[in-house]
């Protein structure tokens, strides 16, 4: 049930975001825009958060392979 909240959570996230980016397109006052920005910032944390929470993945990197002398 948890990962079911987590996308759910994620997808408000990233509606809020679209939403954002929607309203600065628009004419803003300085001060508007300001905040605006800094709610997008907000949302954008929260949503890299979430994902590493949700998603958390780690790929080892492979190792080099034993040089076996026979270089070319």
């Amino acid at each position: 049930m948890m990962f079911e909240e987590n996308v759910a959570r994620t997808r408000t996230h990233r509606n809020n975001i679209h939403r954002y980016r929607r309203l600065l397109r628009t004419n803003l006052s300085d001060l508007e825009r300001d905040f605006i920005e800094k709610r997008m910032a907000d949302e954008r944390t929260a949503l890299d958060a979430l994902a590493a929470e949700t998603f958390p993945v780690a790929f080892p990197l492979p190792k080099d392979p034993p040089s076996t002398g026979a270089e070319t």
